[in-house]
């Protein structure tokens, strides 16, 4: 996906949220490549983005061969993923949260993390833990995130920092 592929106005685009089909795997693929080499270049070394980037292979097919291990939450804009979250039912956790470097900070990743949130609780579960980057633990300790420690994990003989949180999940009466 280019920046062609986004729109050029500073307002944010309508975004359309569901869950993911086969034909988004191209999409996913390339979201996550620019959003690991793009948006976490002020908080990762170019070699550990690189090693970061080539941890998932960057093919439609790989992606969308994740679909039936993970519930698939994808942010659409003019027919195209521009955003993603994979959340593994069954562990309470968000496995990945990706958008278009371009289109970040318009709350998409929010938006998606609601979404998850939603279903986990429709499920009875009442906590969700996500392992996330330097780029994205502060926004999610500001959302209620509750910080449980630094980690470590290694890519392509990279070492990464990143961070494990936890939500408590409260279902609001209306």
């Amino acid at each position: 996906m280019s920046d062609s592929h986004t729109p050029a106005t500073a307002a944010t685009p309508r975004i359309v949220y569901r869950e993911a089909l086969m034909r988004d795997g191209a999409d996913q693929a390339e979201v996550f490549y620019h959003a690991v080499m793009q948006s976490a270049a002020s908080h990762y070394s170019l070699t550990q983005r690189r090693a970061w980037a080539q941890a998932l292979p960057r093919e439609a097919s790989a992606w969308a061969a994740r679909h039936p291990l993970y519930t698939t939450l994808v942010a659409v804009c003019d027919g195209r993923c521009v955003g993603f979250l994979e959340l593994d039912m069954p562990r309470a956790r968000v496995e990945t949260l990706y958008v278009w470097p371009s289109l970040g900070g318009h709350g998409i990743g929010t938006t998606l993390l609601v979404h998850a949130e939603r279903l986990l609780l429709e499920q009875g579960i009442d906590a969700v833990e996500i392992e996330a980057s330097l780029m994205l633990v502060e926004r999610l300790e500001r959302r209620g995130w509750e910080n449980l420690g630094e980690q470590w994990v290694e890519r392509g003989g990279e070492e990464l920092k990143r961070y494990r949180l936890q939500k408590r999940l409260y279902a609001v009466e209306t």
